[in-house]
């Protein structure tokens, strides 16, 4: 598995943060930006992102800016991205169980390392459960039709 990762620069220390938790779970990735502290403009990361987990170059994403929300609008405007908000691990886990989320957004102004790494743990060690939910992962993918 590879994972996406990207940030603006509200969420720059915290994606730091979580790739030191990618390489402790020895998890690749590829980082796209940003690289500082420097303004960048949230859509511009998350479009690189969205784009590199929908067309397959990686199987997961995570995304990153001050609340999440931003830069998960942003993700969602790309055909074939699921992208979820999780500030707790349950909703971490439901996003993948129910939603087959392909892209976890987070806030760093809006929660700590730890919960964060938690977070990032439990959303990748989460399979989707298929079944119902399948048919209704399907259902959200043909309102991009």
């Amino acid at each position: 598995m590879t994972i996406a990762i990207g940030s603006d620069h509200g969420g720059f220390h915290l994606k730091e943060h979580i790739k030191e938790t990618l390489d402790a779970m020895q998890i690749a990735y590829k980082d796209y930006g940003t690289y500082s502290e420097d303004s960048v403009d949230y859509p511009d990361i998350a479009e690189k992102v969205a784009k590199a987990v929908a067309d397959g170059q990686h199987e997961k994403g995570i995304l990153i800016c001050g609340t999440g929300i931003g830069i998960g609008i942003a993700a969602n405007k790309i055909k074939g991205v699921r992208a979820a908000l999780c500030h707790d691990t349950f909703s971490a886990i439901k996003s993948r169980e129910h939603n087959n989320a392909n892209i976890l957004t987070m806030g760093e102004r809006v929660i700590g390392l730890g919960l964060a790494d938690e977070i990032v743990k439990a959303w990748l060690a989460t399979d989707f459960a298929g079944g119902r939910h399948e048919r209704r992962v399907n259902k959200i993918m043909d309102l991009e039709k």
